[in-house]
């Protein structure tokens, strides 16, 4: 068995409203020297098999079809090492 994270962020481009309003809760809650904060998802997909070339590809298919929205996300696929 093998997982296969797919981690999805929104385009530098975009705005990130609840970035920011995780961001200003940062301040009001007293932590200090936080610049900004971007909201993403993370998948975690375990897979029956190993972590082929064709079986990372097929999470890659899906993620640009299914998990992101490549107007307005990006993502990266990496395999979890130690699962």
């Amino acid at each position: 068995m093998a997982r296969v994270v797919v981690d999805v962020m929104l385009k530098p481009e975009i705005l990130d409203p609840q970035g920011k309003a995780v961001q200003g809760a940062f301040g009001r809650l007293g932590f200090e020297g936080v610049a900004s904060v971007r909201q993403g998802k993370r998948f975690e997909i375990e897979l029956d098999g190993e972590a082929t070339p064709e079986a990372v590809a097929e999470i890659e298919r899906a993620a640009a079809t299914l998990l992101a929205n490549p107007v307005i996300e990006y993502f990266t696929v990496h395999v979890e090492a130690g699962v």
